[in-house]
């Protein structure tokens, strides 16, 4: 269960003692039983009496499914005469234990001793020693080491090699060095030859990713983190181009092993919540890593909460440490966190720093253990840097351990949904969810270690946690991390880095487009990037597309929900134009989609509007402490219930036409917002559009559009209405035209038309609607 291997059980018995055949019996058949496949011993001299004695114990060996080692040692340290011993039984149940005595006693060189025994070679044994015969650690002796790998290497040998070392008989005898040390020196060997995975070359040939495409993969977001070590320890994980900070790969999961080892200094167990408010900070990315690395449950908290919304979710999350920032424009954290809990104060003590600092309790959060400050310093909490000094009392073999026992079906994160209706619902994801839909998006982006991808969106929602982050770093590509939204900052990032891809809201693209330094902007090293988000306009995505705007040719839209991890389709970003903008794409490799009638359940044809649905390894876990909410949205058979409008067309690709709540049922027509807002947005006036569902006396519902245009445009409500009416049929044209400059929105770029049926109702009673 903790995946301890014993590939020998190594014995100094001599075949010429008198017990020697006993005990070596009692050894093969424990061997035997514990799926041991090697037993070894001595041999010092060749007489007919032990040569009989050793066929009696091949025969054991071979009733008990044990191969029989002889050690190249004493007799045998002369490979030759070992050799023809071995020839003269050529037995399956009898082959040899490498160790070092060939070189050190018989001054064998590696090759004559791996051409003399090949591939009867089973098991090794590694020392090194100084010119006195004393041990050294392994590297720092006579014995040459690159040698005797390249000798393994060129049988293919695939077994285990062992460190055989004497503390007593050595300088050194911490085994906290001598065995790190060991380990490190066999990966070398490792990444050097036939051991190394193979890596997939990208669509060009300019960079290399780890995973075949469309296959999913087993492992833990800490073992994905490992691999793409292993394979790029050099390659750029990070880079921001507005603080400073830039990581490899290799030193970035240096930072992240010592943060976990802070956070179990500090109580942070499996299953423990911890949460992160804070916008795109390189601190983000170092705790979500951590947290996931050691079985915690990383808890994502929206940037934009207030102290309503902050204390539900802490409470309701079961929070245990909360690693925040001091604030941003319109929310302060600082001031809202002391009063949710007025206890963090009377937890300080002056002038102590981290060596007087203990756990926190507090009423209103009865979990909250520990809050750690990023960037100020905040009486009773600990500081970023405090905390890291916590590191000193958790070794790093604690933190190992804790990663190996975590399971790619345990929770690593809980998204929190956005809110628009009602309290948000914890989603539970596995890393199993997160690493495979991440996986999956990074495949059809084509992404690859070439890639350099811009992070604008916010990291507590998927679109940056997933489908930025995850998809990247299975990639091994290199990300530049905005730590807000700003126009002016992204497209200085994307000239002085080269950016290849990048995501981002509609708004956010409109924003860039509309910005004075987009036409100075070196756009020739851009490829792909999603545009995601509520309502994707075709012609937007066509404008970012083109070679003299954004040459984002391979844009694509994913379309998805927090509850599915959260991609259920995406176009490829080799895909035609047309499938890429004017769809959300096809479903990923292993997840199921279907629209059914909502009514009844049952599936429609392709071209006919339902509910759309899904199942498949990115189905959530569920919502945390709320069952029947679970229960009500994925059914008993595993689909998952999006609550969203779409249809499929004849070779399998999406449309979201909307809301199952947002459809506007106008005199017994169903009208779909989306079909409406997309023909309004090819007005040349339009800068984008939202379609919202307001109650009428006499047709039960109308439509209002609202509006917003490009800037120095003007165009009438009667100008509007005779355009639409010229292409739509008139039970689709709305009713009600409202020219606005925003929409009201939350921080993860998700137009709230909740909030706009609110004020067009309040429009309507006050008469402001005629």
């Amino acid at each position: 269960e903790s995946g301890i291997v014993i590939p020998c059980f190594d014995n100094n018995a001599d075949l010429l003692d008198i017990d020697a055949e006993e005990n070596l019996k009692l050894l093969i058949e424990t061997a035997g039983f514990l799926k041991v496949p090697y037993v070894s011993a001595v041999m010092t001299e060749d007489t007919e009496e032990v040569n009989e004695k050793l066929r009696r114990i091949l025969s054991y060996a071979e009733e008990n499914g044990v191969v029989f080692l002889l050690k190249t040692k004493g007799l045998f340290s002369n490979t030759v005469k070992l050799r023809e011993k071995l020839d003269d039984y050529a037995s399956d149940y009898l082959g040899v234990l490498w160790d070092m005595h060939p070189y050190f006693q018989s001054r064998e060189s590696a090759d004559d001793t791996i051409r003399n025994l090949g591939a009867y070679v089973r098991h090794v044994h590694l020392r090194d020693s100084d010119k006195d015969g004393r041990y050294t650690v392994l590297g720092e002796g006579s014995l040459p080491l690159s040698d005797m790998m390249q000798a393994l290497s060129s049988i293919d040998y695939s077994g285990y090699v062992s460190l055989e070392y004497k503390p007593s008989e050595s300088e050194k005898s911490d085994y906290n060095f001598i065995f790190p040390h060991f380990i490190t020196l066999m990966e070398r060997y490792n990444r050097s030859y036939d051991k190394k995975p193979q890596l997939y070359r990208n669509y060009d040939g300019s960079g290399y990713y780890i995973w075949k495409e469309n296959e999913l993969i087993d492992l833990t977001l800490s073992e994905v983190l490992d691999k793409v070590v292993e394979n790029f320890p050099d390659q750029t994980a990070f880079k921001y181009t507005t603080l400073d900070y830039t990581r490899t790969y290799s030193e970035f999961r240096d930072d992240v092993d010592a943060f976990a080892r802070s956070l179990v200094a500090l109580g942070v167990r499996p299953k423990t919540k911890v949460a992160v408010w804070a916008t795109n900070v390189p601190e983000w990315f170092i705790t979500f890593w951590a947290v996931t690395k050691i079985g915690a449950v990383f808890v994502s908290m929206n940037t934009s909460y207030k102290i309503h919304e902050a204390e539900y979710l802490l409470r309701q999350s079961d929070t245990h440490t909360l690693v925040m920032i001091e604030k941003v424009p319109d929310s302060d954290y600082r001031e809202i966190i002391n009063e949710i809990c007025p206890e963090i104060a009377s937890n300080a003590v002056p002038g102590k720093g981290s060596e007087s600092y203990k756990p926190l309790r507090c009423k209103k959060l009865p979990f909250l253990r520990n809050v750690i400050t990023v960037g100020f310093k905040m009486p009773g909490a600990l500081t970023y840097e405090e905390s890291l000094e916590k590191a000193r009392a958790v070794p790093r073999e604690r933190i190992s351990e804790m990663a190996r026992r975590v399971k790619v079906n345990d929770v690593c994160n809980m998204q929190y949904t956005s809110g628009t209706t009602g309290f948000p619902k914890g989603v539970m994801l596995t890393h199993y969810n997160v690493v495979n839909n991440g996986k999956c998006i990074g495949d059809r982006m084509g992404l690859s270690s070439a890639d350099r991808m811009m992070i604008q969106v916010p990291m507590f929602h998927c679109f940056g946690m997933v489908l930025s982050m995850t998809s990247s770093i299975t990639h091994a590509a290199t990300l530049s991390p905005m730590p807000y939204f700003s126009a002016k900052n992204s497209l200085a990032c994307i000239n002085q880095e080269k950016i290849t891809c990048f995501n981002g809201v509609p708004t956010m693209f409109i924003s860039m487009f509309n910005h004075p330094d987009y036409r100075n902007t070196d756009f020739s090293h851009m490829r792909t990037g999603i545009m995601a988000g509520s309502g994707c306009p075709p012609e937007l995505m066509k404008r970012a597309s083109r070679p003299d705007e954004m040459n984002m040719r391979g844009i694509v839209s994913v379309y998805g929900q927090t509850e599915s991890s959260p991609g259920s389709t995406m176009s490829a970003w080799t895909d035609s134009l047309e499938v890429r903008t004017e769809t959300v794409g096809y479903s990923f490799p292993y997840v199921e989609c279907k629209i059914i009638n909502p009514e009844t359940g049952e599936e429609v044809p392709p071209g006919e509007n339902g509910e759309f649905c899904s199942r498949g390894y990115n189905t959530m876990k569920g919502y945390y402490k709320m069952p029947f909410a679970t229960m009500g949205t994925v059914d008993k058979d595993g689909w998952l219930h999006s609550g969203d409008l779409a249809c499929r067309d004849e070779k399998g690709n999406y449309r979201i036409t909307g809301r199952l709540k947002d459809m506007i049922i106008r005199g017994g027509e169903n009208l779909y917002p989306k079909e409406i807002e997309e023909f309004i947005y090819t007005h040349p006036a339009v800068q984008d559009v939202q379609v919202v569902g307001v109650s009428d006396k006499k047709y039960g519902e109308e439509a209002m559009a609202w509006i917003i245009l490009k800037e120095g445009k003007s165009v009438s409500e009667g100008e509007m209405r005779s355009y639409i009416e010229a292409s739509l049929a008139r039970h689709k044209v709305p009713r009600y035209i409202y020219f606005t400059n925003a929409f009201p929105m939350n921080a993860a770029g998700k137009i709230q038309k909740y909030k706009m049926r609110e004020e067009a109702e309040r429009m309507l009673s006050s008469g402001e609607l005629k």
